[in-house]
């Protein structure tokens, strides 16, 4: 059963209300409709409230909506959650893409455009101290009008559209897997953004006073780093330097003798290295310089001002952004949410009775790889241990030069990420030959994008396709320098494609994941009636739990098992495993 939500065709209420246009909602069975009802748009929640209570199985029933950002945070502050949506948005931006490979033969023609690309709907990041829209302090806010996008009879139409182009796919099941575990993330992203991580506002702060000094005035640095940018000016031999500005920064060490391109940590650690017998002193000059830029960072991103912007009530509540990467990785709107930096990580507190459940996902891309090759001398490798000192003991085996796990990991991340140079292709004919189904994967790919062609992840997400001023200078080798930068352009593409199917992969490995926990805890506890816990936090490998003490055992047992359920419902019986490091803590950097 499909319901879909969407603006009512008719723009206007009962009583002529633009403010409020109605909603409908209409009910499909096999794509047939079964029954429409038209409802005031304040009623959504109560309207989604009694479908689900009027059903004997509302886990069966699939919303959709144009939007999960534009729905889902008002249901949820309402005390809904729901098991299943089918997001067009989301679904959309896969299809269009998959839609311009002609090798993948996918056939897409949207019904509705959904691909505007804008701002965060309100709600998404901590509201302003003072409407906006307000006159004055204490003047009520003026109505607007509310967005309507396109209407219901538009979205059934988009659905359709999207069934027929998943039937059309050469791996129905695989995409429509895709498309499904993408809502599915959509509903998760903001489940954690209202639910939130727990911050200690208190701890954060003494973390920020321990190392930076009390809080400034506005406009002012830090004490701590006022001292050290004097200190600074003084050693490089610039006393009004601003070492805010990368660009003075970088004027007064050339000035002192540091020849660097940037103000980088590793271009200013590269110049001390190469000091020969000077190397302490270069150390010491670059040091305090280090020491202000980290400083700096600190401040800067998870200071004062990050501290009431983004934590309120004691919660971080990160803005997700959904395959914000275009290998379908998530990104963030703001916040810094896909890192937590160690030096705040103590801020992150379970509440009194509860604990927080952080598993790390171990090497998650080259068991991907692993199993979308087929690879099983690489599988064995991994299996019940480090994969690359599993690689460096088959190595010592056979005689390769892969003895030792140093030398394994930069190999193989070498393959994924397309090291054309150094120690990385030195290992290459070593790897081809212990693993050659896994090298041949990469390499394909890598070949296809080296021609300007696309590649598809394991479930079918598509990578984009060079535009045509890049087929333009690939086919410029008029001259040798034209020549040479048609090299340079489609090796690149070639890295990228061939890096794409094995990220790509992992973040769909990684929605499968989350989507197996959630589904777990909902069923779990006594009598199936659902935990208490709640996933609160996600990046890339890793996710965090936050519930009571007593679900902490039951909560490490579903994240293995959710992760074990995700690798077989990709890839089947695949001899793969995908192990985790578990932590039960009280504090976040406990578990780092």
């Amino acid at each position: 059963m499909h319901i879909v939500l969407g603006p009512s065709p008719e723009p206007r209420g009962p009583d002529g209300d633009t403010a409020q246009p109605p909603w409908r909602a209409v009910s499909l069975d096999a794509g047939r409709e079964v029954s429409a009802r038209d409802f005031p748009r304040g009623q959504l929640a109560a309207v989604v409230r009694a479908v689900q209570e009027g059903s004997e199985r509302p886990d069966r029933i699939r919303w959709v909506w144009a939007d999960t950002r534009e729905v889902y945070p008002e249901l949820l502050a309402a005390g809904i959650e729901l098991a299943r949506v089918w997001d067009l948005r989301l679904c959309q931006r896969i299809l269009r893409t998959a839609a311009s490979a002609s090798s993948r033969g996918v056939e897409y023609a949207p019904a509705a455009d959904l691909s505007e690309e804008r701002e965060e709907p309100a709600g998404r990041v901590p509201p302003p101290r003072v409407d906006p829209r307000q006159a004055s302090l204490f003047e009520a806010p003026a109505a607007q009008p509310q967005p309507r996008g396109p209407a219901c009879d538009q979205l059934i139409r988009e659905l359709e559209a999207q069934r027929r182009a998943v039937s059309s796919s050469p791996e129905p099941h695989r995409l429509n897997l895709l498309l499904a575990a993408e809502s599915q993330g959509g509903l998760i992203a903001e489940e954690m953004h209202h639910e939130g991580l727990p911050w200690n506002r208190g701890i954060h702060e003494r973390l920020l006073e321990e190392r930076l000094g009390p809080r400034p005035e506005e406009g002012s640095r830090p004490a701590r780093m006022q001292s050290l940018a004097e200190h600074v000016g003084r050693v490089l031999g610039s006393e009004r330097l601003n070492p805010d500005s990368p660009q003075d920064l970088l004027r007064a060490l050339n000035a002192a003798g540091v020849r660097v391109g940037s103000t980088r940590k590793w271009d200013l650690m590269a110049w001390a290295a190469e000091g020969g017998a000077h190397v302490e002193e270069r150390r010491e000059l670059i040091r305090p310089v280090l020491e202000y830029k980290q400083l700096y960072r600190l401040w800067t991103a998870n200071g004062w001002h990050w501290l009431d912007e983004w934590v309120r009530e004691d919660r971080f509540h990160a803005a997700y952004v959904v395959g914000g990467v275009v290998t379908g990785r998530w990104a963030a709107h703001g916040g810094g949410a896909m890192q937590i930096p160690r030096t705040v990580r103590d801020a992150v507190r379970a509440e009194p009775g509860h604990v927080l459940t952080v598993a790390d996902a171990s090497q998650v891309e080259p068991r991907i790889l692993a199993a979308m090759s087929g690879d099983r001398a690489l599988a064995v490798a991994g299996r019940d241990h480090d994969l690359y000192l599993g690689i460096a003991e088959i190595g010592q085996r056979t005689g390769s030069a892969l003895k030792d796990r140093q030398a394994a990991k930069i190999a193989l991340l070498g393959a994924m990420y397309g090291a054309t140079s150094g120690d990385s292709a030195a290992m290459m004919p070593h790897l081809r030959r212990l693993f050659p189904a896994a090298i041949e994967l990469v390499e394909r790919a890598a070949e296809a994008g080296e021609r300007g062609g696309q590649v598809a992840t394991w479930l079918g997400r598509t990578s984009p396709a060079p535009d045509e001023a890049w087929f333009a200078a690939v086919r410029d080798v008029g001259t040798a320098q034209a020549e040479s930068r048609s090299r340079t352009l489609s090796r690149s593409h070639g890295r990228f494609t061939r890096n794409f199917v094995v990220q790509g992969t992992a973040a769909e490995w990684a929605l499968c994941w989350m989507g197996e926990i959630r589904r777990r805890l909902r069923a779990g506890g006594p009598g199936g009636s659902g935990l208490r816990t709640r996933m609160v936090f996600f990046v890339h490998d890793e996710v965090v739990l936050h519930g009571p003490e007593e679900e902490a055992e039951e909560a490490h047992g579903i994240v293995g098992e959710a992760a074990a359920a995700a690798g077989r419902l990709l890839f089947g019986e695949a001899p793969v495993d995908f192990p985790l490091t578990v932590a039960a803590v009280g504090s976040y950097a406990e578990a780092k």
